[in-house]
């Protein structure tokens, strides 16, 4: 069911979603110091392509740099891309097929707007106790 579910996502907005965490990623590859931003953008440009059948843990080693780093990443970028996927969950929601992925493009705006201290995981991978922020 969840492959079919990451077609449909990926045919009505999954692509073009990825497509802006992956542009993001490449502007924050130009620098040097900003290099952790974009391989989160990537990381999350993964997510988009493919979320059903993923789940957003909390890392549990994350620390202080975790919190400015997302600060800093809602600024420049979180807040744009979590416009598109607002944005994407509007026109998702027109259909009634749409819904379902609608209401999975909004689960993903806090890793949108915060991805760092945070974990995507495969949910056969799922280990017992982990602490669940939200599954799509």
């Amino acid at each position: 069911m969840r492959t079919i579910l990451n077609l449909i996502w990926l045919i009505f907005g999954g692509f073009w979603l990825a497509l802006g965490y992956v542009l993001a990623g490449i502007v924050a590859c130009i620098f040097i110091v900003t290099i952790p931003f974009g391989v989160a953008s990537f990381r999350m440009a993964a997510f988009a392509f493919w979320p059903f059948g993923r789940t957003v843990i909390s890392k549990p080693s994350a620390g202080v740099g975790s919190g400015i780093g997302n600060v800093i990443w809602f600024i420049v970028a979180g807040l744009w891309l979590a416009i598109g996927h607002v944005t994407t969950a509007i026109a998702q929601a027109i259909t009634i097929i749409g819904i379902p992925l609608a209401i999975a493009n909004l689960k993903m705006i806090p890793v949108t707007c915060f991805p760092f201290g945070k974990e995507i995981v495969d949910d056969r991978l799922l280990q017992p106790g982990a602490h669940v922020l939200y599954h799509v």
